[in-house]
């Protein structure tokens, strides 16, 4: 995929006539994201599900009504039928296919915000092993999740390696892929080559045949770009590309990059070896390789001589009429008959470039031919011109005249003279003699070994055995994909040539790796952490609450919890919820002086704080039964801490006494001792004043303390 350069000032952009449309009455389609040779790929709007997709709509002209090819649109339908039955969280769903009103053929794609490996390898490469590992890891667990499901992605490489914004890796672009035998030819549409030169495996080359392997090859050369930075191969032109992959391996990435592990270049070399039946059978067993790797740099390991003469291919002698066949298929008269004679002759003409710092030899075709834009679901910045998938169109028998008529001018070749017949029956027979030992050495003596991948492993023995080979096993190792008891690998691999008695290495699977969840509770975040990545589990959702007996910061228990039926035997990565002390939760204590002493009482002792009565007092302003006083005033406390308040019993009250013939004097001071305050004044018959007659308010009434008392005097 990739987007048209913009034209000069004078030249406006046209607009694309899809943007904008509403598509088969759903999707409203938005900017284009991508183009390619076949399709473009537009962000747009599902309208039902109100969420945004990408859209890959197909170039008119392709299964469309202005093409009359009905084929190619059944085509198109099944192989999106087959990619969309493939769920996997590497893999970019295709959530919906269908064709509109006018013919026009769409496929309904997951929208991936990000960018590619392209841009990676562009911003990174060379980089460590351990890094470009990490990166292949999860594209191979897509890939194995294709081929146990029948399909083969036939255009692996980093253009459609999307990376999102948040780390997830996935696998774009399956929409080529289809359900395929070991005999499906490599051929999107009919009589055409479809595939990223870069990354063809050899096989393709040669007979156009795609499986498993072909995407395992794609893999190996991903791995080594990722490695040094370069393809492994470059040329002039596309067909010159394509002729190193077949007759040229792929180079250790030592060569380029100095240091790595032997047994990193043996991963590579086991995974990009020309003869496809050395290869690992499919992007399983490769990854199953690819984490023994990684296992063996993080234990730090310079070398490990059993693990390089695990992982490198085995030799193979190839039998004189295969041999034959693979050269012949490169030959001048054969590139005649699969491209035309131009292609051919710039084919096996050229020499090969001198190899540039990065990327390839300046000017050749792997620059020329990469697009400018972003793979077909992925939304980023473009930072480098991308890989673009070749479109070759073969030539059958029929099409090679330009090829024959060069044939045609060639000289005859001059006529042997005639031998006696004793002399060629001498060397008939030593022909013979020659070409049954040669046969008989280099293949009849050999067996096939047979393919037991996904076998129990009793009866993977039994039919190791009934093909004459002796059986050995490995270390069983855990596995997301393969039952336990299956066969996971068998070294040598499934239609390697072998000596009857030979040994085949088994290594059986355990299962998926399972882990119980460990007792936290008392640690810290931190601590926790930690112990669940012992057990490979992780940390998920984080919930705080208050607890009066755990520290702030302190684990109180897991979800699920610790010894509970489902904490046990939890998959690798199962996100396990930790509930965290917040420490003891505070008590908002409030001002209740002037309220009521019952209602503050039980406002307190609902939130569990202890309740004291310091006394009660007499108060002129609070009423009676009211809060004259509190503590602490206010602020806040924790349950069990204690708050003390004084009730206010009104105000005081005091009996007027009777100072009736009382001296006055001493009926003044009797009242005032009382807290009263006094006057005087004269009673109605008065003579000197001398003596107390009465008071107002008068003898046993209850007033005030502080009250004013007037005493009538005589």
């Amino acid at each position: 995929m990739h987007e048209p350069q913009a034209g000069g000032a004078d030249k406006p952009p046209v607009r694309d006539p899809n943007t904008g449309r509403v598509l088969d009455g759903r999707y409203r389609i938005g900017p284009r994201v991508a183009r390619g040779g076949m399709a473009s790929v537009y962000e747009a709007t599902d309208l039902r599900l109100d969420r945004t997709v990408a859209i890959k709509i197909m170039h008119t002209g392709l299964g469309d009504a202005t093409s009359g090819d009905e084929a190619f649109a059944a085509r198109f339908v099944r192989e999106a039928r087959a990619a969309a039955g493939l769920s996997h969280p590497n893999v970019v769903a295709i959530y919906d296919q269908g064709q509109d009103a006018d013919g026009t053929l769409y496929m309904a794609m997951e929208l991936v915000p990000g960018h590619t490996l392209r841009d990676t390898i562009t911003k990174e490469s060379p980089m460590a092993p351990e890094r470009a590992l990490a990166l292949l890891d999860p594209v191979l667990s897509a890939l194995a999740a294709a081929h146990r499901a029948g399909l083969v992605h036939r255009d692996v490489k980093p253009e459609n390696v999307l990376i999102a914004d948040d780390g997830r890796i996935k696998v774009a672009d399956f929409g080529l892929a289809k359900a395929v035998s070991a005999d499906t030819q490599h051929t999107a549409t009919q009589g055409v080559l479809i595939g990223t030169v870069s990354y063809l495996a050899p096989e393709l080359v040669v007979d156009g045949l795609a499986d498993a392997r072909a995407d395992v090859y794609a893999a190996g050369v991903m791995l080594f770009e990722l490695l040094t930075g370069e393809k492994p191969h470059s040329g002039e032109t596309p067909i010159q590309v394509a002729y190193r992959h077949v007759h040229h391996d792929v180079p250790a990435p030592s060569s380029l990059v100095p240091g790595l592990p032997a047994y990193v270049d043996a991963l590579v070399a086991r995974a990009t070896t020309r003869d496809r039946t050395l290869r690992p059978a499919d992007a399983s067993v490769l990854l199953h390789h690819l984490r023994r790797v990684q296992a063996a740099l993080r234990e730090g390991l310079a070398e490990d001589p059993d693990l390089v003469a695990d992982l490198m291919p085995s030799s193979r002698t190839a039998p004189a009429a295969e041999s034959a066949a693979v050269a012949s298929s490169t030959t001048p008269d054969a590139l005649e008959s699969l491209w035309d004679a131009e292609e051919a002759e710039a084919l096996l003409g050229a020499a090969p470039p001198a190899r540039t710092s990065r990327g390839g030899p300046a000017g050749t075709a792997t620059d020329r031919t990469r697009s400018a834009g972003a793979t077909a679901t992925a939304v980023h910045p473009i930072a480098r011109t991308p890989e673009r998938t070749e479109v070759i169109t073969p030539h059958g028998p029929g099409d090679a005249g330009t090829g024959a008529g060069r044939r045609g001018g060639r000289p005859a070749r001059p006529r042997r003279r005639r031998r006696g017949l004793v002399t060629l029956v001498l060397l008939l027979l030593l022909a013979v003699a020659v070409g049954g030992g040669a046969y008989w050495y280099g293949w009849a003596r050999y067996t096939t070994a047979p393919a037991v991948l996904g076998l129990k492993d009793a009866k993977a023995v039994t039919a190791l055995e009934d093909a004459g080979l002796e059986v050995d096993h490995a270390d069983a190792v855990h596995s997301d994909t393969v039952g336990a008891g299956k066969v996971i690998s068998a070294s040598p691999g499934a239609g390697s040539r072998i000596l009857p008695g030979d040994t085949v290495t088994l290594v059986v699977s355990l299962g998926p790796e399972v882990h119980d969840v460990p007792d936290v509770a008392g640690m810290t975040v931190e601590e926790a952490t930690e112990a669940l990545a012992d057990v490979k589990l992780v940390v998920g959702r984080i919930e705080r609450r208050f607890s009066e007996t755990v520290a702030e910061g302190v684990v109180l228990r897991t979800d699920p919890g610790f010894g509970s039926k489902k904490s046990k035997s939890l998959p690798v990565d199962t996100a396990v919820r930790l509930v965290v002390s917040k420490g003891r939760q505070p008590i908002a204590v409030r001002d209740w002086v002037g309220k009521e002493a019952d209602a503050a009482r039980d406002y307190w002792a609902g939130r569990g704080l202890e309740v004291q009565e310091s006394g009660k007092e007499y108060s002129d302003d609070v009423p009676e039964g009211h809060i004259i006083s509190q503590s602490p005033p206010g602020g806040t406390l924790f349950r069990g801490d204690t708050v003390s308040y004084t009730v206010s019993q009104g105000p005081e009250l005091v009996r007027v006494p009777s100072v009736f013939y009382e001296p006055t004097e001493d009926a003044v001071r009797k009242l005032e001792a009382l807290g009263l305050k006094v006057v005087t004044a004269h009673a109605a018959i008065y003579f000197n004043g001398s003596r107390a007659y009465s008071t107002d308010p008068g003898a046993g009434t209850m007033v005030r303390k502080g009250s004013t008392i007037t005493v009538l005097v005589v």
